[in-house]
């Protein structure tokens, strides 16, 4: 009888590959189906992004209103072609969340090995806060997007003899886009920094051919003109790109313990657009184990980079409590550092022993399946019954799309964004009493004249689930 040789079996030496195409198909379809099984409802940011989106015109891009400007425009063709929807709002979140994925996933590959890449993309792009940014419709996601592009891009040029002055070129058009993204001027400040004093990284640039350098530098030049260019017509842009409009700086620590609340709360009882706990208690602990790990070695950039990114997390969320989501990038790194400790020591217990290698599948799988699945049916469910969680978005889109039809709509709150359903609805969107019947958000504080109370539309998401009123005209009523 042939002796079977486990290493030239077709799924042991194609395992990595099949790892990662499992991993690709279930993270694709569970984006485009967030909109569908999770966050139903918008934030009063995903209103105010959308409204900014679809007005952005091409005068206004002309005189310097550059902050956002490739997620906007994005979201701006989503809605003109699929209309006013939640799904139009968050598809330019979900495209850019498919890039970061695999941006997350290439560059945990190129830092370590395939089995510890692997494991620890499969713990990230389908944990909560991951899906909860690909699922948002706000420019949120391009904070993290980023860095992890320029940080891959960096590990191109880092990790080659001869690197190619291609990788050059594209950081700097990187890096010259993601300034006019908030807080991305500190993310490169931070890049020159580490970079001279990184004695590795030091090293590396001496080496880069001159004219790759010259040109980048050139870029980056143009980069910060155009930004110059921009804050002359539009003042606001600084307070925009470097804080928030309405940040005092007595609210710094305040914003960072609003910002970290929903991270280390363990009892969801924390109001905020995150969901509590953002991250679980076992991947809390794996990413620990991460950081402890790392303390050896600090000085090597892949170890330091991480503990570097926590504190540039820190200070931004000073400035806006939501920019915490930017821990995810390096929470991943700090993740991958934990299963390569465990996988080393594990490993290290029996290292001339095949059988014990075989052995920890078995625990492995459990472990890992008891970190991702209740992770999902905490994102799924938490999104759509927690309580603290609802209250912070709004479902008046949807009922609004499901129950009207040529009604007059009377806003007065966010009526720029409703205006919007006249290009692909019969809905006529007012800011005064008009027409014969007529739509109100929520109950008036006293029913227009000549008009009475047809029906309210409700709506179960909501615990005061009275959205819409819609009024009959008294006298078309009479009459008929």
């Amino acid at each position: 009888m042939k002796k079977i040789i486990i290493s030239k079996l077709f799924l042991y030496r194609h395992r990595f590959v099949i790892g990662y195409i499992v991993l690709g198909l279930a993270f694709v379809i569970m984006l485009f189906m967030m909109p569908v099984v999770a966050q139903a409802g918008l934030s009063e940011a995903e209103i105010e992004s959308a409204t900014s989106s679809y007005y952005l015109g091409k005068e206004g891009i002309l005189n310097g209103d550059l902050v956002d400007l490739p997620y906007r425009l994005v979201q701006k063709f989503s809605i003109m072609i699929f209309g006013l929807t939640p799904y139009a709002i968050k598809l330019p979140s979900i495209l850019v969340g498919l890039l970061l994925g695999f941006l997350l996933i290439l560059l945990l590959n190129r830092w370590f090995k395939n089995n510890v890449s692997l494991l620890a993309s499969c713990l990230i792009v389908l944990s909560t806060p991951f899906l909860f940014l690909a699922g948002s419709g706000t420019p949120l996601i391009m904070l993290v997007f980023w860095p992890t592009l320029l940080l891959w891009l960096g590990s191109k040029i880092q990790g080659e003899k001869r690197p190619k002055p291609l990788y050059s070129f594209m950081f700097a058009i990187a890096m010259l886009l993601s300034i006019f993204t908030p807080y991305m001027i500190y993310f490169a400040v931070f890049c020159v920094l580490f970079v001279l004093f990184q004695p590795h990284l030091r090293f590396i640039l001496k080496k880069l051919p001159k004219l790759p350098l010259i040109v980048v530098c050139l870029i980056l030049i143009a980069g910060f003109t155009v930004l110059g260019i921009s804050i002359y017509h539009h003042p606001e842009t600084i307070s925009e790109l470097l804080f928030t409009k309405d940040f005092q700086p007595g609210d710094f620590f305040g914003n960072i313990a609003t910002g970290l609340a929903p991270v280390f709360s363990w009892h969801n009882t924390v109001e905020s657009v995150f969901l509590s706990p953002l991250i679980s208690l076992p991947l809390f602990a794996l990413a620990l184990i991460g950081l402890f790990s790392t303390t050896k070695g600090f000085f090597a950039s892949r170890n330091s980079i991480a503990t570097i990114l926590l504190v540039f997390c820190l200070i931004i969320t000073g400035f806006n409590p939501q920019a915490v989501i930017f821990f995810i990038l390096p929470f991943s790194i700090l993740v991958a550092h934990g299963l390569k400790y465990l996988l080393e020591k594990w490993y290290g217990l029996f290292p001339e022993n095949p059988y014990a290698r075989i052995s920890a599948i078995l625990p492995l799988s459990i472990l890992f399946g008891l970190m991702i699945i209740p992770g999902l049916l905490q994102y799924i469910y938490g999104y759509r019954y927690n309580p603290n969680i609802a209250n912070e978005f709004s479902y008046t889109l949807e009922v609004t799309r499901e129950n009207l039809t040529d009604e007059y709509f009377l806003v007065n709150e966010d009526y720029d964004f409703y205006k919007i359903l006249e290009e692909s609805t019969d809905i006529k969107v007012t800011d005064e009493v008009e027409g014969e019947r007529l739509a109100f958000l929520g109950e008036p504080e006293k029913a227009p004249k000549d008009y009475k109370l047809d029906r309210i539309i409700t709506s179960s998401m909501r615990e005061n689930s009275d959205i819409i009123y819609v009024y009959q005209h008294v006298e078309e009523k009479e009459g008929e």
